[in-house]
This record gives structure tokens, C-alpha cells and sequence, in this order.
């Protein structure tokens, strides 16, 4: 997993991926910072971090488009499928190394709470409740984009698949209120990744959140290896 893990995260920074994510992930996060808090005065970042969830539900795709695509498209995913490693360890280590990269551009949010410290008390548990809420949602993205990636030879059509996927996750709680069965809604509602993530913007903390954010990851990694599993002995 480690050999694995190494070569997709220096791949990354081979290429303009890696560097253009991160970019990406300042540029937004430090304009949003600006807008939300510092032109009006305010430690409250939350909603810096609610709209970071809009644009890494759009970018991280980019990140992953290539993880398993660009090996389907060159042939060297035979060469993955028949090595000496368990196909679990092939995928955490290509989820790792994507997530190392998003983690690298969403580190820069804690560095504005410390800018903000410089000037007013901040709230830091509101501050790292959000950083955890981003980090978990950004799992769920990266697994999201590793699955898609996994069933096509194209990056662009792996980025776009993603992106609706992505899309789809955020929109469960619109869907769920358009439901005329209030049981079937509230079920519908209770996988909403969105609104779990407000949550943790909000300051309430919840177990059940980390896990489910946890368990959604599991499972599209789980898929993935699945998809493997069928293409190695097919």
C-alpha cells in the first residue's frame, strides 16, 4: 500500500493536478474568508466553510479523475490487478494519496483562524469542528470520484460522472422534501450529506455524523474493490 501510496501522491505534483487543486482550494477559501469575515468584521467562519463544501463538491473530482481511468486507458491497471497486493490495498492506497492532496488544500483554513486570533478571541472548537466536518466530507468526495474513475477509461467523463454523483449527494435533502410520504422523506433525509455537514458548521458535534461521513467513504471504496474484482477475473 505504501509503494502505492508514494507513487500516486508524487504523481500529483508531476503534473499540474496537484498544485492546480491546491491553488484552486486557497484561492476560493482565502476570497470566501475575505467576503465572509474580514470585510465585516466577523470571527465566524462558518459560512466560509459552507460554501468550501460547493466548491470542493466540484474540484475534487478533478483531483481523482485519474486515479484508476488514466490505468484502464494505458492498460498498466492488468499490471495493478495481477501484483503481489490485495486489491484493498490498492485502493486505500489511491484514496490516500487524492486525500493528502485535499487535506493540503484545506489545511489553509486553520491558518485563518489564526490570522483571526491575531485580532479578536476565536472560537476554536467551532473553527476545528468545521476543519473535521470539510475534512470528512472531502473523504466522501475522494471516494466518490476513486469509484467513478474505476468504471470508465476517461478522465473527463470519470470528472463529470463524479461531479453529478457529487451533486446527487448534496441534493438528497431536496429530494427527500419533495417526497409526499413523510416516512419515506424522512428516510431519504437521513443520508443527506449536506445537512449533515451543517451540522458541524453550526457547532453541534455528533458521533453519528463522523460515522456516517465514515461509513459512506467505506462504502465506495468497498464498490471499488468490487469493480476491480470483477475486472481481474473477468
Amino acid at each position: 500500500m505504501t509503494a502505492i501510496f508514494g507513487r500516486e501522491l508524487s504523481a500529483f505534483f508531476k503534473s499540474p493536478i496537484g498544485y492546480v487543486f491546491i491553488a484552486i482550494s486557497f484561492l476560493f477559501s482565502g476570497f470566501f474568508f475575505w467576503f465572509f469575515a474580514l470585510s465585516s468584521g466577523s470571527t465566524d467562519t462558518s459560512d466560509v466553510f459552507q460554501a468550501m463544501f460547493y466548491v470542493y463538491m466540484i474540484f475534487v473530482p478533478v483531483l481523482t479523475m485519474r486515479l484508476m481511468a488514466d490505468e484502464n486507458k494505458q492498460k498498466t491497471d492488468q499490471l495493478l490487478l495481477t501484483a503481489p497486493i490485495g486489491l484493498s490495498r490498492l485502493v486505500a492506497g489511491k484514496f490516500l494519496s487524492a486525500y493528502v492532496v485535499f487535506l493540503m488544500g484545506d489545511v489553509i483554513m486553520l491558518i485563518y483562524g489564526i490570522v483571526l486570533s491575531c485580532f479578536a478571541a476565536v472560537n476554536w472548537a467551532l473553527i476545528w469542528g468545521n476543519f473535521l466536518a470539510l475534512a470528512l466530507v472531502g473523504g466522501v468526495f475522494v471516494s466518490v470520484g476513486l469509484f467513478v474513475s474505476s468504471l470508465t477509461e476517461s478522465q473527463m467523463v470519470a470528472a463529470i460522472g463524479s461531479m453529478a454523483a457529487n451533486v446527487a449527494l448534496a441534493l438528497i435533502n431536496v429530494i427527500a422534501s419533495v417526497i409526499p410520504v413523510k416516512f419515506l422523506s424522512d428516510v431519504v433525509e437521513s443520508v443527506s450529506v449536506f445537512d449533515r455537514y451543517v451540522e458541524f458548521t453550526r457547532g453541534m458535534f455528533s458521533l453519528g455524523n463522523v460515522i456516517f461521513f465514515i461509513s459512506v467513504m467505506v462504502i465506495f471504496l468497498f464498490l471499488t474493490v468490487r469493480v476491480l474484482e470483477k475486472r481481474r477475473w473477468a
